[in-house]
C-alpha cells in the first residue's frame, strides 16, 4: 500500500486523535444510520475507508464482519490500532490496494477529505468483489457553509485572505451520483440532509471546530494574529451558528449505498 496521508489537507503534524474523540466525538456518534445501512453481516470483510479512531470498525467488527480498516493519518492509524488490535493499514485513499476483494468499503465523514474523487471511487470499486457494496456518508453541498463564510469575512477584514486554502470536496447528490455510475456502480440510495449538530465539548465555540478542521483555512495566519480571527469568526457566525447560548455546525450530508456491478458491459465504460 502507498503511504499517504488520506486527509491530506490537514497540517503536517497530523491529527490529534485524543482530541478528536474526547472533543468530537459526535462523528461516530451520529453514524449510526450509515452503519445500519451498511448491515454488515457476520463473515463479511468490509473495509472501513477513513477509519479514524477505529469506533466504527469496532461496531462493524462487533456484528460479526472482519475488518480491514484504512486511514492515511499515523495517529489515527495508531489510535485504530489500539482500540481494535490489528488489521488497521496506513494508506493513501486515492490510490489505496489490498490484497483481496472485499464484500463493502465502508466511510463516514472521510470521504470529503479527499479532493480527487474520481480517483477514491476507482481505488473503491477495486477493491470490491463484483457485487459487493460501497456505504458511505460524508459532506455534501453547502456543508458548513455558515462555518466557511464566517472564516472568510474574518481573514478578508484583517487583510489575511492570502494563503487559505478549501481543504474538502462537497458535491451534490447529482454530481456523485454520476461520478459512481461512470466508475461502474448502480446507485441504490442517495439521500441527502441537513443536520445542524451542536458542538457540545466546544467551550470556544466554531472557533473550536475551526481549530480542529480547518487548519488550512487559517494555517497562514501569523501566530500573533490567530486568536484575533478565531475570535472573529466567532463574532460573525454566532448570528446563524449560536442558538440559546449552543454553537452549532451547520452539516449538510451525502448518505449513499451502491454497488459494483458485475463484469460485462459496464465495465467497458468504468475507470480504474
Amino acid at each position: 500500500m502507498t503511504q499517504h496521508s488520506v486527509h491530506e489537507s490537514q497540517p503536517s503534524a497530523g491529527w490529534d486523535a485524543d482530541r478528536y474523540d474526547s472533543q468530537f466525538g459526535y462523528v461516530s456518534a451520529l453514524a449510526g444510520g450509515v452503519v445500519d445501512l451498511l448491515a454488515p453481516l457476520p463473515g463479511e470483510t468490509v473495509l472501513d475507508l477513513g477509519c479514524g479512531t477505529g469506533e466504527l470498525a469496532a461496531t462493524i467488527a462487533a456484528r460479526g464482519a472482519r475488518v480491514i480498516a484504512v486511514d492515511g493519518d499515523p495517529a489515527m492509524v495508531a489510535a485504530a490500532t489500539g482500540r481494535l488490535g490489528s488489521g488497521v493499514l496506513l494508506a493513501d485513499g486515492h490510490d489505496f490496494r489490498i490484497d483481496e476483494q472485499v464484500d463493502a468499503v465502508f466511510s463516514n465523514a472521510a470521504l470529503h477529505w479527499m479532493t480527487r474523487p474520481a480517483e477514491v471511487v476507482a481505488a473503491v470499486r477495486r477493491a470490491l468483489r463484483p457485487g459487493g457494496r460501497f456505504v458511505a456518508e460524508f459532506g455534501g453541498a453547502h456543508n458548513v457553509a455558515g462555518i466557511l463564510a464566517a472564516v472568510r469575512a474574518a481573514l478578508a477584514e484583517l487583510g489575511l485572505t492570502e494563503g487559505a486554502r478549501m481543504p474538502w470536496y462537497f458535491p451534490s447528490p447529482g454530481q456523485y451520483a454520476t461520478l459512481l455510475e461512470e466508475h461502474g456502480f448502480q446507485v441504490l440510495r442517495m439521500d441527502y440532509f441537513a443536520r445542524p449538530t451542536e458542538l457540545t465539548d466546544c467551550p470556544r465555540g466554531v472557533a473550536d471546530w475551526v481549530v480542529m478542521f480547518g487548519a488550512s483555512l487559517i494555517g497562514h495566519v501569523p501566530a500573533d494574529r490567530r486568536e484575533a480571527v478565531l475570535a472573529r469568526i466567532n463574532d460573525l457566525a454566532a448570528p446563524t451558528l449560536l442558538r440559546d447560548g449552543r454553537w452549532y455546525a451547520d452539516y449538510h450530508r451525502l448518505r449513499f449505498a451502491a454497488v459494483r456491478e458485475p463484469a460485462g458491459a459496464s465495465d467497458a465504460a468504468a475507470v480504474g
